[in-house]
C-alpha cells in the first residue's frame, strides 16, 4: 500500500468516484466536489489517496484552520480496502507535523460504533464537541432518513497517548435503548451494534437511538464531562467534578 497526495485532475476524478462508491449519494450532493479537491491542493491543504497495487483503494481530504490554531480539519475520508483508513490517517498524522500542525479534526457519526473504535482506540483520538444534525439532510444512502449528528474528533498529535478509564456505571444498553438514571462519577454510553443495519431495518429504533446517545453524551459533553476511552461498545465518560488520578 502507498499513500501520498493526489495532484491531478485524473485522480481527484478517481477519488470521486471511490467516494460515490462509498456513500452513493445524489449527483447534487457529492461529499467533496472535483473541483473543491482541486482547490484545496492547489492552495496547499490536504487532498491523499491510498493505493493498494497501484489501484486508488480510499482517500482523505481536508484543510487547514487559521495559522494560530494549528489545525488540519479532515472532512471526508472513506475507503474500499483493509488497512487503507490507518494507512492515510498515518500520512495525514506525519503531514501535518511537517507543517508545524499539532492537533487534526474531523466529525464522524456518534453512533457508528466501528467509526468510534477507530478513531479512539486505533488512534487515539477523543470527541470533544457534540454537534446536533451538523450537516442537515444528507442524501445519501449511509445517511439517509436520520438527522445529522456528530462528534468533533480531535487528534492531539504531540500529547501522549491518553489512558482509558474503566467504567463504573452504564448508561445506555442494547435493549431497547434503556437510559439509567446513574451518580457514578464514570459512566459507559453504550452504542448499538450496527446503526447503518437499524436505518434499514427498523428505523423507529435507529431514531430511539439516535435521542438516546444525544441527551446522554451529547448532555454530558456539553456539562463538561470528558470521553476517556472506548470498551465494552460505548463510549467511556468522566466527570467533569471527578479529575482524573495521577498513574
Amino acid at each position: 500500500m502507498i499513500v501520498r497526495e493526489l495532484t491531478t485532475l485524473a485522480e481527484f476524478e478517481a477519488l470521486s468516484r471511490v467516494f460515490d462508491t462509498i456513500w452513493r449519494p445524489r449527483p447534487s450532493n457529492p461529499p467533496v466536489t472535483v473541483e473543491l479537491m482541486r482547490a484545496f491542493s492547489h492552495a496547499g491543504n490536504y487532498v491523499a489517496g491510498a493505493f493498494v497495487d497501484g489501484r486508488l483503494a480510499g482517500g482523505s481530504v481536508g484543510f487547514c484552520s487559521p495559522p494560530r490554531e494549528a489545525t488540519l480539519h479532515s472532512h471526508v475520508t472513506g475507503v474500499v480496502a483493509p488497512g487503507a483508513g490507518l494507512a492515510l490517517k498515518r500520512h495525514q498524522r506525519s503531514w501535518a507535523l511537517a507543517r508545524g500542525i499539532s492537533t487534526i479534526t474531523w466529525t464522524f457519526d456518534p453512533l457508528v460504533r466501528r467509526n468510534a473504535y477507530f478513531n479512539l482506540v486505533k488512534l487515539g483520538a477523543r470527541p470533544e464537541r457534540y454537534h446536533e444534525n451538523f450537516y442537515g439532510e444528507m442524501a445519501d444512502e449511509v445517511n439517509a432518513g436520520d438527522e445529522s449528528d456528530r462528534a468533533l474528533a480531535v487528534w492531539r498529535l504531540t500529547d501522549p497517548r491518553p489512558v482509558d478509564d474503566a467504567p463504573e456505571a452504564v448508561v445506555a444498553v442494547d435493549d431497547g435503548p434503556v437510559v439509567r438514571e446513574v451518580s457514578a462519577p464514570v459512566v459507559l454510553i453504550r452504542l448499538p451494534e450496527d446503526i447503518e443495519r437499524l436505518r434499514r431495518e427498523d428505523p423507529d429504533l435507529a431514531k430511539r437511538w439516535r435521542m438516546a446517545v444525544r441527551e446522554e453524551l451529547g448532555g454530558r459533553l456539553r456539562e463538561g464531562w470528558r470521553v476517556t476511552g472506548f470498551r465494552d461498545g460505548g463510549y467511556v465518560v468522566r466527570s467533569p467534578s471527578d479529575p482524573p488520578s495521577d498513574r
